[in-house]
Parts: C-alpha cells; structure tokens; sequence
C-alpha cells in the first residue's frame, strides 16, 4: 500500500472518528447539506474504510500495546500538532495561546513529545487554519463528506489545505523528518481510534441514521473549537451537549 493511500486513509478515518464526539441542539448550528444524496454515498465509503482497515488496526493495538506506551504515543500525537496550533494563533491574533504552544513544543521535544513535561501547566488551545479563516469572517459554505478525507464544510477542507502548507513542520528535510510526517496521520488515526473503541462502535454500529449523526456531530464539534473566533453577536451561548462521547 502506497504512502498516499495510507495517508487518506488515515485522514478518513480519523475525520469520521472525530464527528463522533457529541450530539448539538437541532438549529443552534446551522446545517447546510445541499449534496446530501451524494454525501451520503461517500459516507457508506468512508464506513467500509474504517470497518476494513481502522478497526482492526486499532484492535489489534489496544491489545497489544501497554497503556504507558498508548499514552506516550496520544502525547506525541499532541506534541506533534503544537506548532501548528502555534502558527495558527498567532495569525488570529493569539499571541498568548502561540506562545503556550511553543513553549509546549520545545519542553517537550527533550522527550519528542511521549512524556508531557508541561503537564498541570496552562495548555494551549487547538487551532487550525479553519479557525484561521473563521476569525477572518469566512463563511463556513455547505457541509461536504470527501473521500478518505471524510466531514468536512468549504470552509473547513480550505482550512486542511492551508495547514499542510503553512505546518512548521514542513520546513525540516530529511529522511527521519519525511517519516515523521509519513507516519503521524497514521499513528494519530490508529491512537485515536483504540481511545475510544468501543464508543465509536457504537455511534457507526447502534445509530437508526449514522450519516445524520456524524453529520450533526461534526458542526458541534467545530462549534466548541470555534466559539472564540466568532464574530461578536455569533456566539453560541448555550450548546447543551445532549451526549459527549469524550473530551477535546
């Protein structure tokens, strides 16, 4: 299997796992689902993806693997994202939040990021170039489900686009840093998805309509990451969680 298809691979999935995180408030996000038919054809795709490569992939891990290890590697996963987030918030103007997340990258480099050196310490905020463009006022556009790339809106898969150009990370050449970048989106599918095993089972395998609750999962999920990009008068003040399936 090539590199690019492991890494879409990789991408779908964990795009997937991720809009299983929580259920929102019927119209305190707005839906906006203009291609649903062919939505939800890509959906049943990224499905088998998961049933066929994912799963048992992050089965065999969670068995295998000791809990300090799955631990370091959640750690790494995270410590691998800082710079990003760091990138992130200093176009938004967050200039506390970038100077956390580089703070957290270069402590915890001393140990590439498998022992959070920082923790009990004031934690960074996730950011990404979606969050980016929402601060600048971009409008989210239609919701989209993409093959091996999974939930997504315009705004957001613009956002997935920019983050591979802008990442840091991409600076460092060389062939243990090519890996690196080779390997986390699979290493961060496969944690993520023995993590919670057993949830996301039950939200793919138990759901009378799995497309609509991924679907409406994922705009809650971007709400919560979103609440402070939002311009004033946009905020969302009461997004009652009818169930939270794990914590960001």
């Amino acid at each position: 299997m090539s590199v690019m298809v492991r890494l879409l691979l990789s991408a779908c999935a964990l795009s997937f796992l991720a809009a299983c995180t929580s259920m929102p408030d019927d119209e305190k996000t707005a839906i906006n689902d203009p291609f649903e038919n062919t939505n939800r054809k890509i959906f049943a795709f990224n499905l088998a993806v998961d049933d066929y490569a994912l799963e048992p992939a992050a089965n065999l891990y969670r068995k295998t693997a000791p809990e300090p290890v799955q631990r370091g590697v959640s750690n790494y996963v995270s410590w691998a994202g800082m710079p990003l987030t760091a990138v992130n918030s200093a176009l938004q103007g967050k200039f506390e939040n970038a100077a956390l997340a580089s703070l957290n990258f270069l402590v915890n480099g001393l140990t590439f990021g498998f022992v959070d050196l920082m923790e009990g310490e004031d934690q960074p905020k996730r950011e990404d170039f979606g969050q980016t463009l929402t601060s600048a006022g971009m409008d989210q556009g239609p919701y989209l489900v993409v093959p091996f790339l999974g939930s997504n809106t315009v705004r957001s898969a613009s956002g997935r686009v920019m983050d591979m150009v802008i990442n840091p990370l991409g600076a460092f050449s060389g062939k243990t840093a090519s890996d690196a970048r080779t390997t986390l989106p699979i290493i961060n599918a496969i944690s993520f998805r023995a993590t919670h095993f057993d949830t996301i089972n039950d939200v793919k395998n138990n759901s009378l309509d799995a497309y609509a609750r991924a679907r409406s999962a994922y705009y809650q999920q971007r709400d919560k990451l979103l609440q402070d990009n939002l311009p004033k008068g946009e905020l969302k003040d009461d997004l009652d969680e009818f169930e939270t399936f794990f914590t960001e």
